[in-house]
């Protein structure tokens, strides 16, 4: 990948894992009268008196992750790649970069990860928690990568371009422009943020693939769900409706995430802030499937109304509690 500017490998010698920041505190990072972040305060400046991108930082999930063309018509997509993404999407994304441990390419900008910025009179580094570098102006991407989690391709002649603005010292404003003649009709900009994520550090992220091991644990469609779909209640469906709040604050950034939960047409939908509303395809009476390839539960109390939503992941389940 050709990149407008040059960076060097970078290397961290790390410490032990056991503890390594539980007591960690960012520092000359401004403070409240209790101790915590005072994330309102002015950005710092350079001694030349430009702003200072250095920080943890935290992107905010955005409705961008799984669909970058979110802004644009479907006119506006050549036909094949909207094929291909509904493809890749019933093949349970088994051929993103993160399952094959690649690098992500131009997806780093669009997801809520972790990137850290340090900034030198000469040069800007942004590292991911791959421990890849990111640039501000990049082109000669191979046709691998994708540019979101949905799965829209993009051909080597893919530009992207990111602008960067610090309105304060706790957070980032984004733009990312992408230009691809061969697949959209014009180029567009989506905006994004993150948030300075205090008090922590930037972990490296592992991945082994063993030669395709991984995917082997992708087994069937993402339309298999819709064979074992349920008829569940309408009067039961109501029940579920309402705005839950995340209670097992997980990773950095902005929390508590809320998810609302919608019926429409004997339907139950699932939306993300930030992100799109999603159809849930009812497993049980309790259980629905399809949200962002996670799972939903819900926990009833005695009226049948929930008192908690669980979203299901592999690694453990995150709990949210009805508002």
């Amino acid at each position: 990948m050709k990149v407008s500017l040059v960076a060097a490998i970078v290397i961290f010698l790390s410490a032990p894992l056991g503890a390594q920041w539980l007591t960690y505190r960012t520092p000359g990072l401004p403070r409240l009268a209790d101790g915590k972040p005072n994330l309102a305060v002015p950005a710092p400046r350079t001694p030349e008196g430009k702003p200072d991108l250095s920080g943890l930082w935290q992107r905010i999930e955005s409705k961008y992750a799984e669909n970058i063309t979110a802004d644009l018509r479907p006119s506006e997509v050549q036909p094949w790649a909207r094929d291909l993404v509904k493809d890749r999407v019933e093949d349970l994304s088994k051929q993103h970069m993160s399952v094959q441990c690649l690098p992500w390419g131009p997806n780093y900008t669009n997801s809520a990860r972790m990137t850290k910025i340090v900034q030198t009179p000469n040069l800007i580094v942004m590292l991911d928690e791959g421990l890849t570098y990111l640039v501000v102006d990049s082109f000669g991407y191979n046709e691998r990568s994708w540019l979101d989690h949905g799965g829209h391709p993009h051909t080597q002649a893919l530009r992207v371009t990111e602008r960067y603005r610090r309105p304060d010292i706790g957070h980032l404003q984004i733009e990312m422009t992408l230009s691809d003649p061969a697949i959209y009709a014009r180029s567009w900009t989506i905006s994004l943020g993150a948030s300075l994520a205090a008090d922590t550090e930037l972990l490296e992220e592992v991945c082994n693939d063993d030669n395709g091991s991984r995917r082997k644990h992708y087994i069937g469609k993402a339309s298999d769900e819709e064979k074992t779909e349920v008829k569940v209640a309408p009067e039961t469906l109501a029940k579920y409706a309402g705005i839950y709040e995340e209670q097992d604050i997980w990773g950095q950034g902005p929390h508590p995430r809320i998810i609302e939960i919608t019926v429409a047409d004997g339907k139950l939908y699932a939306e993300l802030k930030g992100r799109e509303k999603i159809q849930l395809v009812a497993q049980s009476d309790t259980h629905f499937t399809g949200f962002f390839n996670w799972q939903v539960d819900f926990s009833p109390g005695p009226n049948g109304v929930p008192v908690y939503l669980n979203e299901v992941h592999v690694s453990g389940n995150y709990r949210y509690r009805r508002k």
